[in-house]
């Protein structure tokens, strides 16, 4: 018992430090599966001269020990004990701790094999275990024929790269890592205005931080909302978006939100940006978590809103139709959400982008797996 309790221990503060938990804030289960070799050989080597029962019962309580810590982890710092993640990493487990056992008692012509072959364990465990994890948390794309998603923005997500036209041309498009990601999740519909580009029926509007809208495109997003369409509106009272040129260049994203006629008149206000805040703050909807930098709040909002975050995000019925409002557009600036690993899509810092993908297309965003985030602090 006492070395299934300090192998089960050392997995869970591998898992801590070495695995991300800490770092990216979430309690997963399965970001142990990849650690699990190193530590079943050391219990392997620990147990080399007990009898196969005995070896059998160790493994057998070392599995059930780190799964009652993770559910408890996961529920204490969660909310919740991620069962299907414990099941897998249980699976994981027990088909680590036999194949480190085997390498262990191998008795091999040349004692140099069992090493090489126990750091091809762990080195080949690894990357294969984080393949597997990027399979299974790789949020679902929009279905095929989905609708367009049209999006109107004020923000530097295409051509976001030199200033000089020229330059640009040879370089390509560019796409921000936000617009490249949502791409990639359903049709994307970049306009410049919406007075000819209605979202088609069926589809959805995605205004993020646009610029001073005409009164006609004003009209046309209330009338679309109100005939039964889905709106995300990101509307920042101080974007902390880089600006790419000198003060006051009119390519430069907005400072602040130019949509108050459209929220006036959906009886909503949007407060002043906190000040002095240096670091994103963590919220969780619906259990999505997004870091939101110097968000407004929504001072004001009609009774058919329903409010979260600390009235940083609202969900609104307008007429026939509903509109997600944000007070921050950082929401979409890639490090805030992306991965600590590049490449690692799996081991993002926030569901930024999944959040999105699920309001925009119905069906998209969500994985087998998804994040298990340690709560947020309520502010």
């Amino acid at each position: 018992m006492l070395r299934a309790l300090a192998t089960a221990f050392g997995i869970a503060a591998l898992t801590w430090v070495a695995g991300g938990q800490a770092l990216l804030g979430r309690i997963d289960p399965a970001l142990a599966a990849p650690l699990l070799p190193l530590p079943m050989l050391l219990l392997a080597w620990w147990q080399r001269g007990e009898a196969a029962a005995e070896r059998r019962r160790t493994l057998f309580l070392t599995v059930a020990f780190l799964a009652a810590a993770q559910a408890l982890l996961g529920a204490v710092l969660a909310g919740s004990a991620a069962w299907f993640q414990l099941l897998l990493t249980s699976f994981a487990s027990a088909a680590a701790a036999l194949v480190a056992d085997g390498l262990v008692r191998w008795r091999a012509r040349a004692r140099l094999w069992p090493w090489l072959a126990a750091l091809a364990l762990v080195v080949g465990w690894f990357a294969a275990g984080h393949a597997l994890l990027a399979i299974l948390y790789r949020p679902a794309a929009a279905s095929a024929g989905a609708p367009a998603a049209t999006m109107l923005t004020g923000l530097p997500l295409r051509w976001s790269g030199s200033g000089d036209i020229g330059a640009m041309i040879a370089e390509g498009a560019g796409d921000d890592p936000a617009l490249a990601r949502l791409e990639a999740a359903g049709p994307v519909a970049l306009v410049d205005s919406l007075v000819d580009h209605v979202p088609p029926p069926g589809g959805t509007l995605l205004l993020a931080h646009p610029r001073a809208l005409a009164p006609q495109e004003l009209v046309a997003i209330d009338a679309f909302v109100r005939g039964g369409g889905r709106a995300v509106v990101l509307a920042d009272a101080l974007s902390g978006w880089p600006a790419r040129h000198p003060l006051g260049d009119p390519r430069n994203p907005p400072v602040t939100s130019l949509l108050t006629p459209l929220l006036d008149h959906w009886g909503v206000t949007l407060g002043a940006a906190p000040v002095g805040e240096s670091w994103a703050q963590p919220v969780d909807i619906d259990g999505a978590r997004l870091r939101l930098f110097s968000a407004g709040r929504f001072d004001r909002l009609p009774p058919q809103c329903r409010a979260f975050a600390d009235r940083r995000v609202a969900l609104c019925r307008i007429g026939g139709g509903e509109a997600w409002l944000v007070g921050d557009a950082d929401l979409l600036f890639a490090p805030l959400w992306q991965p600590l690993v590049p490449g690692a899509a799996h081991l993002r810092q926030a569901d930024s982008i999944e959040f999105l993908s699920a309001r925009l297309w119905r069906g998209a965003g969500s994985g087998l797996l998804h994040p298990l985030w340690i709560r947020a602090r309520a502010n």
